[in-house]
């Protein structure tokens, strides 16, 4: 079985700072961009992973499935 994710050392002192951030925050709009921002990084996040899912088990892109790559090839 594998190890358990942990953060690293930098991305633990990133939480940290975001943290600290959020909680010095009392401006609804500053506040309401942060969570934009943590919104959009969770999502990207969660795209590379799944993009690396497929790469490793070989499984087709949901772009085309089913159909030859034809990227880079001449007409």
């Amino acid at each position: 079985m594998s190890e358990p994710l942990s953060l690293s050392l930098g991305q633990q002192f990133e939480l940290e700072r975001m943290s600290r951030a959020i909680d010095d925050t009392a401006d609804l709009q500053a506040l309401q961009g942060i969570a934009k921002q943590l919104l959009q990084a969770w999502h990207s996040q969660k795209a590379a992973t799944q993009w690396v899912m497929r790469q490793q088990l070989g499984a087709p892109s949901q772009f085309g499935a089913g159909q030859p790559n034809t990227w880079g090839q001449e007409a």
